[in-house]
C-alpha cells in the first residue's frame, strides 16, 4: 500500500461510527488519527457538553477553528463532529487536502445504540436523530468524495474505505 499524502476525513451522523472507524483506519494506513470533538475538549480544557452550554452557535466558532488547524496537516485520519457539515468554509478547508468520506451508518442501528448522555444536541431524546438525519443527510451526500455504508463488520468497512482513498 502506497502512503496517503492527502487527510481522510470522516463525515456522518453521530453514532455512525467515525471515531471507531478512524482509529482502526488510522492503524492500518500508519497514518495519525484526530477526532476534532477530543482535539477541541483537549485545547479547550473542557468538555463538547461544558461547551454547548453557551450555545450551539458558541460550539461551531470554535469546531470551526479546530477545523482550520487541523485541515493544514498532511496524512492524517480526521474524524469530524456530526455537524462539521453545516458550515460550508469546514468542508472547503477539509476538502482542500482531504478526500471526505460519508459513513453512512442505518439510523435504526444508530438509535438501537447510541449514548445521548454524552451527545449535547441529542439530550432531548434518540428521536431528536431522525431530526438531525433530516436536516444532515443531504449535506453529507452533497460534500462527500465517498459514501461508506457501516452496516457490517468493521474491519469490512475500513477495507471499503481504504479501496476509495488507496
Amino acid at each position: 500500500m502506497r502512503k496517503i499524502n492527502k487527510n481522510v476525513v470522516l463525515i456522518g451522523m453521530p453514532g455512525c461510527g467515525k471515531t471507531t472507524i478512524g482509529n482502526i483506519l488510522a492503524q492500518r494506513l500508519s497514518m495519525e488519527f484526530i477526532d476534532i470533538d477530543k482535539y477541541i475538549e483537549e485545547k479547550e480544557e473542557r468538555s463538547i457538553t461544558d461547551i454547548f452550554n453557551y450555545g450551539e452557535d458558541y460550539f461551531r466558532k470554535i469546531e470551526s477553528k479546530a477545523v482550520e488547524e487541523v485541515s493544514s496537516k498532511f496524512s492524517m485520519v480526521i474524524s469530524t463532529g456530526g455537524g462539521v457539515v453545516k458550515l460550508y468554509s469546514n468542508i472547503e478547508r477539509l476538502n482542500k487536502n482531504g478526500i471526505i468520506i460519508f459513513v453512512n451508518r442505518p439510523i435504526e442501528d444508530i438509535i438501537s445504540n447510541v449514548d445521548i448522555s454524552s451527545r449535547p444536541l441529542l439530550k432531548d431524546g434518540k428521536y431528536k436523530i431522525y431530526n438531525l438525519f433530516k436536516q444532515r443527510y443531504y449535506l453529507y451526500k452533497k460534500y462527500c468524495d465517498y459514501e461508506i455504508i457501516n452496516d457490517t463488520e468493521l474491519n469490512e468497512v475500513v477495507g471499503r474505505i481504504i479501496k476509495c482513498v488507496d
